[in-house]
């Protein structure tokens, strides 16, 4: 594993890269909004790309890096987000990149895919509305992205389920917003589909 600070506008971001011997893809990783890339199903999801031949960056945000739990402002996260992501995409030969994370974290990878240039996005327990709030739907963010994406989501998940469309798939797992009561369903999920949408780009 190799740490790297890459300075952003917002203070510096830092991204644990995990690389896999030959990988021939780059999935990036970003964390919930109140946790870190130490999340059990990041932490799962990461070890099953890796096992898969791609390489993986884990990104901590710069408010987390800088110590704060409450999150930066969207704008700021997916800024933050896609100065990583050019970082990443130099340091590895212009590889296909994969954007993902979980909950506020596949917010970020939804907003960014199209200016990052993704060729695909995997969302984990993707934050539909806030608990109770079903009015405040975020679906559009979703519906938004252009490339294949991949929603795995918790069945008793209190923040929702999204809909799914043509261009992204829905997989429900035991569980709620955590995802870790069945972490093998998840890391077998997301290790089965990035196989099948990533391997065309290559």
């Amino acid at each position: 594993m190799t740490t790297l600070e890459i300075d952003t506008e917002h203070g510096p971001a830092r991204v644990e890269l995990h690389c896999a011997p030959d990988g021939d893809a780059v999935l990036m990783l970003g964390h919930g909004a109140g946790g870190g890339i130490g999340a059990k199903d990041l932490v799962a999801v990461a070890q099953a790309a890796k096992a898969a031949g791609m390489h993986v960056a884990l990104v901590e945000q710069p408010y987390r890096v800088a110590g704060r739990r409450a999150p930066a402002p969207a704008k700021q996260l997916d800024t933050a987000w896609l100065t990583v992501a050019d970082e990443i995409s130099a340091r590895f030969d212009d590889l296909p990149l994969v954007f993902g994370g979980r909950s506020s974290g596949a917010r970020v990878a939804c907003r960014t895919a199209s200016a990052g240039q993704a060729v695909a996005v995997l969302c984990l327990a993707f934050p539909e509305h806030p608990p109770g709030k079903p009015e405040k739907s975020r679906q559009a963010e979703l519906d938004a992205v252009e490339v294949p994406a991949l929603v795995i989501q918790g069945e008793r998940d209190p923040f929702g389920r999204p809909s799914a469309a043509p261009h992204h798939e829905i997989v429900v797992v035991a569980g709620d917003h955590t995802l870790s009561s069945d972490l093998d369903a998840v890391a077998r999920a997301a290790a089965e589909w990035l196989g099948r949408v990533v391997r065309p780009h290559l």
